[in-house]
């Protein structure tokens, strides 16, 4: 009776295999080619304004850095490194979920902020003044700031938060100082530490879609393929 039921069970999946084998096939590639090669990320909070907003699918680019083992973090062949303004995504084993942050400090690089101004190798980070947007909370601000080699907008608070101001740190081999983009509003490198190298994911510079979860999640097409500053 055993013999039976084992016989009939693998009959069902010879019969399985052979009447769906297209579809499967497609469905393994397309989950190893969203491991390994390409994929979305939602973006459910506002830590990376303005340049992501809550409801976004951006992007990502996984092959930006390494190719990877499907499904895994190991890394088969390292293409680059990540640079300073890069938007990363990373599984944070420190706050036990994906991130999506910017790269402000790489190994090497000594970095420090007062008032929400960044300071990298003893120079200070320039801003400059841009047009405010309508939903800017009451007591912030947009600026933009010019990275070496990179420039993007900031959200800042007008008065001294918890996450305004910070000593001096060295970035650590093999490690990432990463921030969102919304300052006073992102649980970052000044939360969770550096970020490991082998943690990074990969690399997003456009959203894919984006809708709009205060406006019963109708899309907002302006957003759609759009470029991030990044």
């Amino acid at each position: 009776m055993v013999s039976s039921n084992r016989k009939n069970k693998q009959n069902t999946l010879i019969s399985l295999w052979r009447d769906n084998k297209s579809f499967i096939l497609f469905l393994l590639l397309m989950f190893v080619f969203r491991s390994a090669v390409a994929d979305w990320n939602d973006v459910p909070t506002g830590s990376m304004k303005p340049t992501i907003v809550e409801g976004d699918r951006i992007y990502v680019d996984k092959m930006a850095y390494d190719i990877r083992v499907p499904f895994t973090l190991i890394s088969l062949y390292k293409i680059a490194d990540p640079k300073r303004g890069d938007i990363i995504i990373f599984d944070s084993e420190a706050s036990d979920k994906r991130l999506v942050k910017r790269v402000i400090g790489v190994p090497g690089d000594k970095v420090s902020m007062l008032n929400n101004q960044l300071w990298v190798n003893g120079q200070p980070v320039n801003y400059k003044s841009t047009t405010q947007s309508e939903e800017l909370p009451l007591g912030y601000s947009e600026l933009t700031e010019v990275l070496p080699g990179q420039t993007h907008k900031v959200r800042v608070a007008n008065f001294p938060t918890k996450l305004s101001s910070f000593a001096q740190v060295v970035v650590p081999e093999n490690s990432y100082l990463a921030m969102g983009d919304n300052r006073d509003n992102s649980a970052d490198s000044r939360v969770i530490g550096f970020v490991p190298r082998h943690e990074i994911v990969g690399k997003s510079e456009h959203v894919v879609i984006s809708l709009d979860y205060e406006n019963y999640f109708l899309p907002r097409t302006e957003r759609f393929f759009a470029k991030l500053d990044s």
